[in-house]
This record gives C-alpha cells, structure tokens and sequence, in this order.
C-alpha cells in the first residue's frame, strides 16, 4: 500500500512537474522487491510505477539509480524506463517511473536484446568506474575510477567482499590467501578491453518485456568495467538463449576464451549473494577459487 505521505507528496510534485492538478485515483502492489516497496499508480494523468524505501536505512539509492537510468537512457541502445520524478518525504525516499505493462517475448526478443546489449557496450569512457558509488543489491558498491580493469576489479570489487564476508564470518583465512594467489594470475587470465558501459547487475529478473515483447533494462548498479561481467552474469541466474550471445558476438564479437574466464567473472554477484543471504554460495566460491589459485 502506498503510503499516505508519500502519497500526498507524489501529488503536490507531479502536479508541478505537469503543469496541472494530479491525483492518485488507485494502487496496486507489485510484489518481488527484497529492498524496496514497489506500486502501480493510477493518476488523473496515466498510470505510473512508484518504489520506495526508507531513506536513512539506503541513502542516495535512488538519486543513484535515477542517474544510472539516465545514463543508460542516453545511449539509445535499449529500451530503459523514463524516470519521472525521484525525491523523499518524511522518512521515505521514493522514485516514480514510467509503467512498462509487459507483453509476451517477440519473435525478435533474443536478437533484439544481445544485438541491443552490444550497442550498449560500445559506449565507453577513458577509466573503469563511475562519477558516483552507488548499491549493488542493498550493498554499497564503490566505483573510484581506475586506469585499467584489473586493478579496479580487484580493489573495487573483489577485495572489498571478501572483506566483508571475511569480517561477517562467512570465509576464512584460506580463503582470502587463495584470493590473494588469484590476484596474481589476473593479468594472464583476462585480457584488456576498453572500459564499456555496464548495466552492473544484469541477471534474469532485470531485463523485461515491454508493451511491445521487446528488452527492455531495469535496475541497473551502472558503472563502466570490463563487458564480460554482465554476460558472464546472465548466465549465473536464469540465463538468456542462446540467441541472444550470438547476435551479440555479430555485433560486438568478444575475445576468444571467454567461457573459460566466466567464472571469474562471477566472482563478484556470487560474493553478493554470500554477503546479503548467507553461507549457500560459499561452496560456489571456493570452487572458482580452487580453480584458478
């Protein structure tokens, strides 16, 4: 249920943001958010699509997730929510985009999206990073721009979760010392690509369908990094058909040897998944660290 507060407050901005007199006329919840409440709107001027949290528990998660969609948004590659509205009220803090009422897949849709996805990936920028930190999951994500990849994986990425699941009591010595061996391989297991714009956090339940069946990006954890990282993630959770690598690779054809650098890849989401839910992927983790330390 949307929250009175933020109700009130929706209405007296969006009012001003079109220039008229807007109103809630309806809502429905929409289940499947671990972090976030999340509605859909009616107003006097359309339907919308409202989430909140509570603003002092994740701050700046939605200022960061407005400006990740915006960023998305510029390189016309894919479809990506128009954000309307992003601001807080009381102890809540809230962003309104536009409803994307899902239709079935088209025929097209894994083209679409790897041939989409590859565009994307070509815009990029002289270092890995981002101007902004922002969430991955609800965990901090840092992005202080880097020279080059390796460097920015490792300290930004890696380093800092096995930290945390080291200090949380999820790893052991062992396993940092195994981590520390892999640093030392990085270099000589994944080559050097130019910084590409990530959508950061691209498993299965982030890419949707729009009115049309054609992809379309939500809740991105943007930032520029090495491109491998979101394929070798849709293949973590859910997976995408084979369609989808292909047009890709027509597009943007990556490196040889890319299956075999997957795993070390997936470092990074599966040590998010340790840290926010606990002991079930350890086994995951430590199998990629035998692997290749």
């Amino acid at each position: 249920m949307l929250p009175p507060k933020i109700q009130n407050d929706l209405e007296l901005k969006l009012s001003h943001l079109f220039n008229k007199n807007v109103s809630v006329t309806g809502s429905q919840n929409i289940a499947g958010g671990c972090i976030n409440d999340s509605c859909k709107i009616e107003t006097s001027s359309g339907i919308l699509f409202v989430k909140w949290n509570n603003a002092m528990t994740f701050p700046n998660m939605f200022e960061m997730e407005r400006k990740g969609l915006r960023q998305l948004s510029k390189t016309a590659a894919i479809r990506i929510p128009n954000v309307l509205l992003q601001s807080s009220s009381g102890k809540f803090s809230y962003l309104i985009l536009e409803y994307i009422d899902s239709a079935p897949r088209s025929v097209s849709f894994w083209q679409d999206f790897g041939r989409s996805l590859a565009t994307l990936h070509k815009t990029t920028q002289q270092k890995f990073g981002w101007s902004d930190d922002n969430y991955i999951g609800s965990l901090p994500q840092y992005n202080s721009y880097h020279e080059n990849w390796i460097d920015f994986f490792i300290e930004m990425r890696l380093r800092k979760q096995f930290r945390m699941a080291y200090d949380n009591n999820l790893l052991n010595d062992s396993d940092l010392k195994a981590a520390d061996l892999l640093y030392l391989r990085m270099h000589e297991l994944i080559p050097e690509e130019e910084p590409a714009l990530l959508h950061g956090d691209l498993w299965s339940g982030n890419f949707i369908e729009d009115e049309n069946g054609n992809p379309c990006l939500v809740d991105p954890s943007v930032y520029f990094g090495h491109r491998e990282v979101d394929l070798a993630m849709t293949h973590l959770f859910g997976g995408c058909d084979t369609e989808m690598y292909r047009a890709y690779h027509e597009v943007f054809p990556l490196q040889p040897g890319f299956s075999k650098r997957l795993d070390i890849h997936n470092l990074y989401p599966l040590l998010v998944h340790l840290n926010l839910f606990g002991s079930s992927y350890k086994g995951s983790i430590r199998s990629i660290l035998n692997k290749f330390s």
